[in-house]
């Protein structure tokens, strides 16, 4: 796989990782039943239009045991980087398992640059949001980057 593909993929990957999130939040989903039906999730490309199966499965796996395995660390961070008077348990579902995977990458995943984390899910944002959203997250995971102090 050359590196144009691999990147892409672990975009296609991000976007089913908050969309299982979202499952399992909504639906009180088990993370074994989502890492065990990955393969019948699919994405629809909006450029050639048509169903990819090209997400990294590894990678899915890493992120959803993650984030579950990290979430009592992953979120008061991302409580203490909201607006003041925001609480992550109310806001947008879809903005939480957003904030949850792109925060256990920002913590957990060095090997990853904090721009491409932060600019794959600011896309991620602007497929679900038109409005405020992707400032916000934009705002929210800079803050995090910030205190982390690796090299964007």
């Amino acid at each position: 796989m050359n590196k144009g593909s691999t990147i892409r993929s672990r975009s296609i990957t991000r976007l089913i990782v908050v969309q299982s999130l979202y499952q399992m939040d909504i639906a009180g989903t088990d993370k074994k039943i989502i890492i065990d039906n990955f393969s019948d999730r699919v994405v629809l490309d909006d450029i050639k239009n048509n169903l990819l199966k090209s997400a990294d499965k590894v990678f899915f796996n890493d992120l959803i045991e993650g984030v579950v395995r990290a979430q009592q660390k992953i979120d008061p961070e991302i409580d203490s980087n909201l607006p003041q008077d925001w609480k992550l348990s109310r806001i947008d579902i879809t903005l939480r398992a957003i904030f949850r995977a792109a925060t256990f990458e920002l913590m957990y995943r060095l090997d990853v640059p904090f721009k491409v984390i932060i600019n794959e899910y600011i896309e991620i944002t602007n497929s679900f949001y038109d409005q405020k959203e992707p400032d916000l997250v934009n705002g929210v995971l800079d803050s995090i980057a910030n205190k982390f102090k690796r090299v964007i």
